[in-house]
């Protein structure tokens, strides 16, 4: 059977791979399974800044409607947003319509329940089952039975007023650069953070449909970080495309990532005693130097897979309120049920208020353990683990390295990449390590 929903929804070229035809009967399927499981009448659907979010929205739209469901089109929200608007509406589920980091020639369709949370594995294949063998099944109503379309136009303002309930504090005499990656996040981020009294320096929020990510964003950090030093700010902050993460650049220049921001936060949370459980939630590509600045506080690091989804399920099932990635995506359980860029940069400030510290300061509670990570690009990255080739340099590598570092190879459950990382105490080792490990993978899969 064809694999539609990936680690974090459906993702493709758009037009190409994620076409309006997959997209209007995604819409049917989704209806049809979603409906049955909630008294609630609506989707809410909300898209990044990509060209192609118009029509993969209204294929969805014409989709779920021909069931005899209603939709709430809020226009351009970032991906927590629709979560919290879901739970807001009382909707059905919502639907982002976004590739994230991915270049804008991507687009990318993911869900969520009617509580906020992404649909567990077992309703995306009960879904994608529908798309694939059932929807000769879904019935057309007519008349009175069609459903409509009601547009939500202070979306955004209902976003906005609830993100400043989430911090205690004014940011009065903070400088910020805002790196909006002329995505989702150009309209909310620097206007909330005006109005929680901080000075913004707002770049790239003038998204043209084709400009998302490009050269900016969470994974283009150079501008912000001349930028930070340009204006004198304080620090600077970077989304991706939907906003769901968010990476910092200190007052001179350093990039913070998310182990740090979670150190940061973490242990602040725990100072004031809303740290349940004394527990965080990380995955596996996390620095060990994460554990080890929580292990000293007496904070327990529980790691998952790679992925989001993989993090809030142990948040769940652990009781923890705090998790989050290396990558900027971290879940503040307390206030949203997704990984929130916004409500990073905000708790992120918070802590600088309360305590007169800079960013920086913050960020060497944490000591780094040098990590080098190398993506290659493969035609098949399913089939890499059955390599004899690849398994062997890389067992003969993790021996070498012993006790002093570790290796981690895994597949990218979004892009067609394999990515290898190495972390220990020598960074020429480490580079070694990387580079004739992702040629072997190259020459064995390309």
């Amino acid at each position: 059977m064809v694999k539609i929903f990936g680690t974090d929804g459906i993702r493709g070229q758009a037009n190409s791979e994620l076409t309006p035809e997959l997209a209007y009967k995604l819409g049917r399927a989704s209806a049809f399974v979603l409906k049955p499981q909630t008294r609630q009448k609506a989707f809410v659907i909300g898209k990044d800044t990509r060209i192609s979010g118009d029509m993969l929205e209204s294929a969805l739209i014409a989709g779920i409607c021909s069931t005899g469901v209603n939709v709430y089109k809020v226009g351009v929200m970032p991906t927590p947003g629709i979560a919290f608007l879901t739970r807001k509406l009382q909707a059905m589920a919502g639907i982002v319509i976004s590739a994230s980091h991915n270049p804008a020639s991507d687009n990318g369709i993911k869900f969520f329940n009617h509580q906020g949370f992404k649909l567990p594995d077992e309703i995306e294949e009960d879904i994608e089952f529908t798309m694939l063998n059932r929807l000769e099944e879904i019935p057309y109503p007519t008349g009175a039975g069609i459903g409509k379309v009601e547009y939500i136009q202070n979306g955004k303002e209902m976003y906005i007023e609830f993100l400043k309930k989430v911090i205690d504090v004014d940011l009065k005499g903070l400088r910020v650069v805002v790196d909006c990656a002329n995505g989702s996040a150009y309209q909310i981020t620097p206007p909330l953070l005006r109005d929680l009294g901080a000075e913004v320096i707002s770049i790239f929020d003038k998204p043209n449909g084709l400009n998302i990510n490009v050269n900016c964003g969470s994974t283009h950090l150079g501008a912000l970080q001349e930028a930070v030093l340009k204006y004198g700010a304080h620090l600077g902050v970077a989304h991706d495309g939907d906003a769901d993460r968010m990476l910092a650049v200190d007052q001179e220049g350093n990039v913070i990532d998310g182990d740090q921001i979670l150190v940061i936060c973490g242990l602040e949370l725990q100072k004031q005693g809303k740290l349940k459980g004394d527990k965080v939630v990380v995955t596996v590509m996390s620095n060990l130097g994460l554990k080890q600045a929580f292990e000293k506080h007496g904070i327990q690091v529980e790691e998952t897979k790679v992925g989001d989804r993989y993090v809030l399920e142990r948040m769940q099932e652990t009781g923890a309120v705090l998790g989050g990635e290396q990558s900027g995506h971290i879940i503040f359980l307390d206030y949203n049920t997704t990984g929130d860029g916004v409500i990073t940069v905000l708790k992120l400030l918070e802590v600088i208020k309360k305590n007169g510290i800079s960013l920086g300061e913050l960020a060497n509670q944490m000591e780094k353990l040098p990590q080098i990570l190398v993506n290659v690009k493969v035609e098949d990255k399913g089939s890499w683990e059955n390599n004899g080739n690849i398994k062997n340099i890389i067992t003969r590598y993790q021996e070498e390295l012993g006790k002093r570092g570790r290796i981690l190879v895994r597949a990218s459950g979004t892009e067609p990449l394999i990515r290898v990382m190495a972390e220990g105490n020598d960074l020429k080792e480490l580079d070694k390590i990387t580079r004739d490990i992702a040629k072997v993978i190259t020459e064995e899969l390309n």
